[in-house]
């Protein structure tokens, strides 16, 4: 592995935690200011996925300092122990979006929020793609699977976006609630892969 390479991929791991963490800190801010279950459950994913990132900057920073049967099972553990975080966010925002619907608690249009789905729209493509290329180039499947689920924020930035911009611009508030199902839905699914991914590395 050439050393350029390995700096440049702990340098987009420590980015992808850190931006994460930002991201997760304002989105559940601007969420409790608004009532956006939306956007509360898009930063409480920020924050799994931060979790997601330290497991592969750990990867890299005890890279042949251990043995590989050590560091296969302690990924297993730690990538088990997210898989989990994801099912039980995914429980609470299931609970909240149905209570939101079925007594019609109305979230208020959040401009915030907005921009910063906006933001992360933006970044996530081009981070995708830097870790994407980072990781065929070094061989590592764990940078290469962390960039498919920073593509895979995208797409949840994407859905964010749209209901709290229907929300914002046409006064629909049942599009808050209804992305939080989106959002179950991709935690369930993403729950799911790294539980199978836990597996794998026993």
């Amino acid at each position: 592995m050439a050393p350029p390479l390995h700096r440049r991929a702990l340098l987009l791991s420590y980015f992808t935690v850190s931006y994460n963490i930002i991201e997760g800190v304002l989105s559940i801010f601007a969420g409790s200011m608004a009532d956006s279950i939306a956007l509360i459950g898009f930063g409480l994913d920020s924050f799994v996925e931060s979790l997601s990132g330290m497991i592969v900057i750990w990867r890299f920073r005890l890279h042949g300092k251990i043995s590989a049967e050590e560091e296969e099972k302690a990924e297993g553990k730690a990538a088990r122990f997210i898989g989990y975080t994801f099912f039980i966010l995914a429980v609470y925002l299931l609970y909240e979006s149905i209570k939101k619907l079925h007594l019609r608690e109305i979230a208020e249009p959040s401009l915030f929020g907005i921009l910063i789905a906006i933001v992360s729209l933006i970044t996530m493509p081009i981070l995708f793609y830097l870790k994407y290329r980072t990781g065929r180039e070094i061989g590592s499947r764990s940078l290469i699977a962390d960039s498919k689920e920073t593509l895979a924020c995208s797409f949840l930035s994407l859905a964010l976006l749209v209901g709290l911009g229907l929300n914002y611009f046409f006064g629909l508030w049942q599009a808050d609630p209804i992305i939080g199902f989106v959002i179950v839905g991709y935690l369930i699914k993403e729950g799911r892969e790294t539980l199978a991914g836990g597996e794998d590395e026993e």
